[in-house]
């Protein structure tokens, strides 16, 4: 009996060696130093465009990425920016800010990691942030204190920028002035002769933050006019509004600043359900001017917000990592003004 001897099976790719950056200077046909600089995005360097090309396709023919913990010891600090989640939900606004900073930075060589840490907060959620040693942290919303800060600075990180109402000691701060968004509001509401006011006020956990500063910007704008304002808590959720809607006409408003375009589009269609006419008997102001408000028939009157450039804190951030001793600065973001629409 004629044996066939068996074909060596090949190799799984597993077990194929990992490819190395001398790979691929062989294959491009330059030295390991250009390799390096190329992928690494070294600017110090002039290397040619035609170079730059033959090492990126020998890179992506190899399956080459650079070891991102080797590339850290050599620069003595990662290219990790960690954006930890906010611990409430958040809109299309705040998502597209989220991607513009992350397409900022990543033209900056940054790569941006969000963390989803939930239940974690303060010093805690600071050294679960540490462990991964970001070069920086970029914070939305409350709860990191001076101490975290610390943590995180002991741990590496050169730049901790926050986006807060208020400063954060140790820390760069955006500061974003929620009470602004609720006075232009309620001056809008009182110059179109609005004098009953409801403010809504979302009961789910986290938003007190953004929505009690926004109330009280409401309450601003009417001192010294005969308006009143009544804080009206509520669910995100059709049966809440419903209710709401259903007691309305005992509650005595004329007009509501429903916290944001989500909270307004629900109360309005509540509103329309029961026969209040918008904005003959109610005026309607949301907040974010969302797209979907334009839809909306009557058009939603809102609070067009502007947040600041993705490109602008990326380059706060590539700052402050150059120069991590610099003093922590304070910027105000989040200007505010109404768009006026048919709602109101």
């Amino acid at each position: 009996m004629v044996q066939i001897p068996k074909e060596p099976a090949s190799p799984s790719p597993l077990q194929r060696s990992v490819p190395t950056s001398a790979d691929v200077a062989r294959l491009a046909g330059v030295s390991r130093a250009t390799v390096s600089y190329v992928l690494n995005n070294t600017s110090a360097v002039r290397i040619s465009e035609p170079t730059r090309r033959r090492v990126h396709e020998a890179a992506k023919e190899l399956g080459y990425v650079p070891h991102a913990a080797a590339r850290s010891l050599r620069a003595g600090h990662s290219r990790l920016v960690l954006m930890p989640t906010p611990n409430v939900p958040v809109g299309p606004l705040y998502s597209q800010f989220i991607n513009e900073i992350q397409w900022a930075l990543s033209r900056l060589d940054y790569t941006v990691v969000q963390h989803g840490g939930i239940g974690l907060r303060g010093d805690d959620a600071a050294r679960a942030w540490a462990e991964l040693r970001p070069v920086a942290v970029i914070v939305p919303g409350v709860g990191l204190g001076p101490q975290g800060v610390a943590v995180l600075k002991r741990s590496g990180a050169k730049a901790v920028v926050t986006l807060t109402p208020e400063p954060v000691e140790g820390a760069h701060a955006l500061i974003l002035d929620h009470a602004g968004v609720g006075h232009s509001a309620g001056r809008h509401l009182v110059e179109s002769g609005r004098r009953r006011i409801g403010v809504v006020v979302p009961e789910e956990p986290g938003f007190g933050v953004f929505s009690q500063p926004r109330l009280a910007g409401v309450r601003r704008a009417v001192q010294g006019t005969e308006a009143t304002v009544t804080e009206l808590p509520l669910a995100y959720d059709e049966a809440a509004a419903a209710r709401l809607a259903r007691d309305w006409r005992s509650l005595g408003l004329d007009a509501v600043f429903a916290y944001n375009d989500e909270y307004a589009m629900l109360v309005m269609r509540a509103l329309q359900d029961e026969g209040i006419g918008i904005p003959g008997e109610t005026a309607v102001v949301g907040a974010d001017d969302l797209m979907l408000g334009r839809l909306l028939r009557p058009r939603l009157s809102t609070v067009h917000l502007e947040l600041p450039s993705g490109r602008h804190l990326a380059e706060l951030v590539d700052r402050v990592v150059r120069d991590p001793a610099s003093v922590p600065t304070t910027h105000d973001v989040l200007g505010a003004r109404v768009v006026h629409r048919e709602s109101s």
